[in-house]
């Protein structure tokens, strides 16, 4: 059982093919917090309008959710842009959990975190229609060549591998998006006065202390199976949940960022 104080989730595009759900729910299963967000994606219906993946293990993650809400679970659902439908909903309620277009965070080291999902730094990141075409459509390639990959790893006894995260911290291009995409953010949180900024939307699960900001994105559950958590004595840790579940970064709020096994 994983104890902690707050649970940081998004990009799990529930109803897409490539969300890994089973993982997912093993998560929520096993963690036990006061807070959950979902910073949006949740629900991806970008992929429902082309066709629906709705599997068993994908309802239970609804149905857990749901369940932890009504025991009590502060859940906070900031949605984003493959969910965006759900803004509309802001301020009101879906069962027991709240919906909201951006929120904030006090750790229980006092560090004040903004929350969102992170769409609104397209501008800053991209650098025109046909750039973000191709990079959408060569997302599409790695995670198809993710999914078979992983679908021999398991038929030859191997644990899951993101291929794709893996071909993504080769390419250049790539690593000066992501770059760009932290600076939005960090500066966002800057003007904000807050101390740090959690949030989603790339793919690309990172804790990293910048310009006396704490930057902090969750990662997804399309490749990456990422989770923050803040733990209960305020520090943040990403986990990396398949079928070994590891830490796989850790920042203390009251010093430097470190990586841990």
């Amino acid at each position: 059982m994983l104890n902690c104080r707050t649970i940081f989730l998004s990009d799990v595009h529930l109803g897409c093919k490539d969300c890994q759900a089973d993982y997912l729910l093993n998560f929520l299963e096993q963690a036990k917090a006061d807070t959950i967000y979902l910073l949006g994606d949740i629900v991806d219906l970008w992929a429902m309008r082309k066709q629906v993946h709705w599997t068993l293990s994908q309802n239970k993650i609804v149905r857990c959710l749901l369940d932890k809400a009504e025991q009590g679970v502060k859940i906070v659902y900031i949605p984003g842009n493959h969910d965006e439908a759900m803004r509309l909903y802001a301020g009101k309620r879906f069962g027991n959990i709240h919906i909201a277009l951006r929120g904030s965070h006090t750790t229980a080291q006092g560090k004040k975190l903004l929350l969102l999902h992170g769409d609104e730094f397209d501008k800053e990141v991209n650098f025109g229609r046909a750039q973000a075409w191709l990079g959408d459509n060569l997302y599409d390639l790695l995670l198809f060549l993710n999914r078979w990959y992983n679908r021999l790893r398991r038929l030859t006894g191997g644990s899951y591998f993101s291929l794709a995260a893996y071909i993504k911290s080769k390419v250049p291009g790539a690593q000066n998006a992501i770059a760009r995409y932290r600076d939005a953010a960090i500066a966002k949180a800057k003007r904000g006065g807050f101390d740090g900024v959690v949030c989603g939307h790339i793919h690309h699960p990172e804790i990293r202390l910048q310009q006396g900001i704490i930057y902090c994105n969750d990662g997804d559950w399309i490749d990456s199976c990422t989770a923050l958590v803040e733990q209960l004595d305020g520090c943040l840790a990403l986990y990396h949940w398949t079928e070994q579940a590891e830490i796989i970064a850790g920042l203390p709020l009251t010093g430097n960022s470190k990586k841990a096994a």
